[in-house]
């Protein structure tokens, strides 16, 4: 039985409507997923947009085979270190022998060593590095070389090619092969000379050509110049060691011969005229690339940090009284670090090495070079931006000669996203808490209106069901309004009933004690006369003394009829009594024990033990009636009891004052131990009654009187079992209102 109670718990009105109202909480993740839903929308619209400036640039580079003819973008293939790329620089760069402001040029630089030998005539002990750039008009070269003895040209010498020199050859703009030497008698300036294929041609100045020789710890450093427009779409250059003054070069590494056209590579630099189209489109917020069929980059322009989309604005930055504002500190510190537990700010800060400034790849842009536009999704290579790539292919006489590739990450999207969840989640959340709150408003109404009307029937019937108030009905125009008056006109009802009911045993009493009177008296008449006859005549035969039988049997049940009206109308009449009964001071446990003497007395064969401990017990009431309520409880007792030894009890407890009734006998039936004070309940059968015959009509209205009393009292009666021996015991607890 306990074991059930603890999995019965309460689940009241307000927690079902809690309950349901969790339900709210499904509404944030429809907002979710439809924001998600509609950023899917937005990234195909920004695939879309993203195509279609590609597909537009492109279409301003269409049939214009001039901006790709001094590009040399139509090679079968491209070799690193003889086909070069010339960086854009942002700046130009001071010649100075220093690498310092070359940006990346550990990264850019192209190394060269015994696989770029020319030819060799002793070990090889020279090797360096190389970087172009372009800025402005000028094409710039860098090279940082490791040589072990470094040979200028004698001061009175005549011969450039006797020394440490560097060898660079062009094609011009008429395709024709422009040879220069960089030969110097020491640290400093450069001297530059253009030379022929003629050996017997002297050398020439070429002051367009400008630089600085730095000498290093492990060799030097050359920074040179060179004008655009002197050059074509091909290079090369070559550094000759010499181990000894005046002594001929012994070996040679370069990145082609320069003293052959034909074996000359290429050199790209960003295109202007590329570039200044390109240009025009920044304003888009992409990252915009033109490549060549070899994907070396001609032109470009914006950041791919930069590149947000179209969907990115500025956020606008709240005022000093906003940002003061509670509210503000509320969203700030509470809120939107709340949200973003689920939601994810998109970087401003990301590595992407995917791509180099000279070179790029994918699978977008060989599709692109193929003559097939594509688009693509890809991840940074850290990992924290995603990138959507579209690539266009450019026509030349239909053919592909280039393509466009243009960038644009989704963080435009990504915060237009945040910005709508955050407000979205915002709303949720408020209508979410005025939702609950009032949810829980209306079941603390509605179950406070139950409670009410509970409480009003709870008060309306007591224990035994009897009508002892009235209920008030509600004026509201709903369902429990309804109930309410259902209720009051149910109680109603059943108390006019109940009262029908309790006044019937004394109206029922009123009525027949008439005729019981008249069949009285008509019986009394009789056996009078019977007497006399007897008297008279002493002959009269034995069937006289039947009669005389029957008029006595006749009598006894008139009597018994007579005592069964009198105790239905005991109860009546003392309810009736008690009404106007007013309470004295009196010395309980007196009373108590002057009754126990009494029963003594009256009931001889019984043995009763009184235990009061306190000297004197002053209680307020009426003692008549707890003589009357002490009678009906002892004649109870002494029915029951099988040892004839009846134990009385009288304590007093901070709770209230105790009178116990204890005897040893018959257990009571556990369904009868709340009925039992009911009226018309008895408990009497063979067993309980003396010699098996039943001397008087018993009708259950002792008990039922006891607790009329003790209520009268503002007391309580009940019963229980007791073992070892078995028996019952009758317990009647007083409010505490003694004085001892």
């Amino acid at each position: 039985m306990a074991n059930r109670n603890i999995f019965h718990l309460r689940f009241g009105l307000r927690a079902k409507v809690l309950l349901l109202s969790s339900f709210l909480f499904v509404i944030p993740w429809f907002g979710y997923q439809y924001v998600w839903e509609m950023e899917k929308y937005l990234r195909y619209g920004q695939e879309q947009t993203l195509v279609g400036t590609a597909r537009a640039l492109a279409t301003a580079l269409h049939e214009r085979e001039k901006l790709f003819n001094n590009q040399a973008s139509f090679l079968p293939n491209v070799k690193q270190g003889k086909d070069l790329y010339g960086y854009q620089l942002t700046e130009a760069i001071q010649l100075d022998g220093l690498h310092s402001d070359w940006p990346n040029f550990s990264q850019r630089a192209h190394f060269y060593d015994l696989q770029q030998q020319l030819f060799a005539n002793e070990p090889l002990s020279l090797n360096f590095k190389a970087s172009v750039g372009k800025y402005d008009k000028y094409l710039y070269l860098f090279f940082q070389v490791v040589d072990a003895q470094v040979i200028f040209r004698g001061k009175n010498s005549r011969s450039i090619t006797n020394n440490d020199y560097l060898a660079l050859s062009f094609s011009g703009l008429d395709g024709n092969l422009n040879r220069f030497i960089i030969s110097n008698k020491g640290p400093g300036w450069i001297s530059a000379f253009s030379i022929t294929n003629n050996e017997e041609d002297l050398p020439i100045p070429a002051p367009h050509i400008q630089g600085h020789w730095l000498l290093t710890p492990q060799g030097y450093n050359i920074e040179l110049r060179v004008p655009l427009k002197a050059l074509g779409d091909k290079i090369a250059f070559a550094f000759y060691d010499v181990n000894q003054l005046a002594g001929e070069a012994v070996s040679a590494i370069g990145s082609a011969d320069p003293s052959k056209l034909e074996s000359l590579g290429t050199i790209l630099v960003p295109s202007p005229e590329i570039e200044r189209i390109v240009k025009g489109m920044r304003y888009t917020n992409s990252s915009i690339w033109v490549v060549d069929q070899h994907h070396r980059v001609l032109a470009s322009a914006g950041s791919l940090k930069s590149a947000s989309g179209v969907w990115h604005e500025k956020e606008k930055q709240p005022s000093i009284d906003e940002q003061n504002s509670l509210w503000y500190q509320f969203k700030q510190r509470v809120l939107l670090p709340l949200y973003y537990k689920i939601l994810t700010k998109p970087p401003t800060d990301f590595i992407d090495k995917i791509y180099d400034a000279r070179h790029l790849k994918g699978e977008h842009i060989v599709s692109a070079l193929s003559g097939k536009s594509k688009s693509q999704w890809r991840l940074t290579t850290d990992k924290q931006a995603l990138v959507l790539s579209a690539a266009y292919p450019i026509f030349i006489n239909d053919k592909v000669k280039g393509a466009v590739i243009v960038e644009e990450t989704t963080n435009g999207i990504r915060t237009l996203r945040n910005r709508a969840l955050e407000r979205l989640f915002t709303v949720i959340l408020a209508i979410m808490v005025l939702g609950a709150l009032a949810f829980i408003v209306f079941a603390t109404r509605i179950s406070s209106r139950i409670r009410h009307l509970s409480n009003q029937a709870e008060l309306a019937i007591d224990k035994q069901g009897r009508i002892i108030g009235k209920m008030s009905a509600s004026n509201s125009n709903d369902e429990i309004g309804d109930l309410s008056r259902s209720f009051t006109t149910a109680v109603n009802r059943l108390s006019e009933y109940n009262h029908y009911l309790e006044s019937m045993s004394s109206r029922l009493s009123h009525e027949l004690r008439t005729p019981i009177a008249v069949v009285k008296t008509s019986l009394e008449n009789l056996a009078l006369q019977e007497q006399k006859h007897l008297a008279l005549d002493e002959s009269v035969d034995h069937g006289t003394s039947g009669k005389n039988t029957y008029i006595d049997r006749a009598q006894t049940g008139i009597n018994t009829l007579n005592l069964i009206l009198t105790n239905m109308s005991e109860a009546t009449r003392l309810e009736q009594m008690l009404v106007s009964t007013e309470k004295i001071d009196f010395d309980l446990k007196k009373v108590v024990s002057g009754c126990i003497a009494g029963y003594q007395q009256v009931y001889p064969e019984c043995t009763f033990n009184l235990t009061a401990e306190l000297p004197k017990l002053i209680f307020q009431g009426s003692p008549e009636h707890i003589v009357q309520l002490f009678d009906k409880v002892i004649n109870n007792a002494v029915e029951f009891s099988q040892d004839k030894i009846i134990t009385v009890e009288l304590q007093k407890h901070q709770s209230g004052i105790e009178l116990l009734v204890s005897n040893n006998g018959v257990l009571l039936p556990e369904k009868l131990n709340e009925s039992l004070f009911d009226s018309m309940v008895s408990l009497r059968n063979a067993h309980s009654t003396k010699d098996n015959k039943q001397t008087q009509p018993h009708l259950g209205l002792g008990l039922y009187i006891a607790r009329l009393i003790c209520q009268f009292h503002q007391g309580k009666i009940s019963a229980f079992n007791h073992h070892s021996p078995d028996g019952v015991t009758i317990k009647i607890t007083l409010p505490v209102n003694v004085k001892t």
